[in-house]
């Protein structure tokens, strides 16, 4: 059986402190019905982050019914909130209250998240008058951000959280080998991780069945477009200002894939947070188990430092 974690399948007048702002329902147009969301709001021309989920079935919460019910991007916005930042965090198309947006999930690719990411930019400026908004993009929700910063007006600048430095078809390989009991398919699963960067989709005829899972038809084209993505290079082609967020602690993405988007975005801030992980919570050993016990453990705050960072980063531009 192959084992992965596999992070592809976020002028003003602020007061620290501030009362926690309510949050309402915000829908921006989809493909082929709307985008739902949950806005905060904060102080007029207070800055604006929206959130653009990681991989796979993640609700704009930052859960997934997948196992992770750790809540980052709730409790994120939650904290920016106290501290007069507004926020919005989203559902991607197809799934969760964005379901009617599209009949597919899976039948999307990088650059339609990019589309919907400029929809919600206009509802956003729309909804709350702001000049330009921020973008958060978590895991594989940075390559997006880093995506739509090239194409699409009125972005302040990227919030990059838990962001590969690498591919992500590299990325896969090293999760697959960082596992032994993945070894008797290695070989196949890096042939066809290669195919799919550089384009060619993979005939399941030919695929060892234990590989189904990772590699499905219906996928394919989503894995293309983001295998095919360099996310440093996309992070040198922006001169917006950047912040790159690293837990030291994090099982999926390393402190050397930060290091490596840093070199690519010389104007870019880089903060590691120690003793964080890839869903933002606090581990204080080296303990897989315990590390992974985190994803499905709600009532546990975001690690210290992760939300100041992101307030000290908006409201410095």
């Amino acid at each position: 059986m192959l084992s992965a974690i596999l992070t592809i399948g976020i002028a003003m007048s602020l007061s620290a402190g501030a009362p926690a702002k309510a949050s309402s329902d915000i829908e921006a147009p989809g493909p082929g019905g709307p985008l739902r969301g949950t806005i905060v709001l904060a102080a007029k021309d207070a800055p604006i982050v929206l959130m653009i989920p990681g991989s796979g079935p993640t609700d704009r919460d930052g859960n997934s019914p997948l196992g992770i019910r750790a809540a980052p991007y709730r409790l994120l916005a939650e904290g920016l909130a106290e501290q007069g930042v507004g926020s919005v965090r989203i559902d991607k198309r197809g799934m969760f209250a964005s379901q009617g947006a599209a009949a597919d999930a899976n039948a999307v690719t990088i650059a339609d998240y990019v589309r919907d990411t400029g929809a919600w930019i206009d509802a956003i400026r729309k909804r709350a008058g702001a000049g330009c908004v921020w973008l958060l993009g978590h895991s594989e929700g940075g390559l997006v951000a880093l995506a739509a910063a090239l194409e699409m007006d009125h972005v302040c600048g990227l919030i990059l959280v838990a962001v590969p430095g690498r591919p992500l078809g590299d990325v896969l390989k090293d999760q697959l080998r960082a596992n032994p009991a993945n070894a008797p398919l290695l070989d196949a699963a890096e042939q066809t991780i290669d195919d799919l960067s550089a384009g060619r989709r993979v005939d399941m005829a030919t695929l060892q069945p234990a590989l189904a899972p990772l590699f499905n038809p219906g996928v394919q084209g989503f894995l293309i477009s983001a295998f095919t993505l360099d996310p440093a290079e996309l992070a040198g082609l922006t001169g917006k200002p950047m912040l790159i967020l690293q837990g030291e602690r994090d099982l999926q993405v390393s402190v050397a894939d930060a290091k490596r988007l840093r070199q690519a975005a010389p104007q870019a801030t880089l903060v590691t947070l120690p003793n964080t992980n890839h869903v933002l919570k606090q581990v204080l050993s080296d303990e897989q188990g315990a590390n992974l016990a985190t994803y499905a453990t709600s009532d546990l705050p975001l690690a210290p430092g992760v939300v100041d960072a992101v307030i000290r980063f908006v409201t410095s531009r």
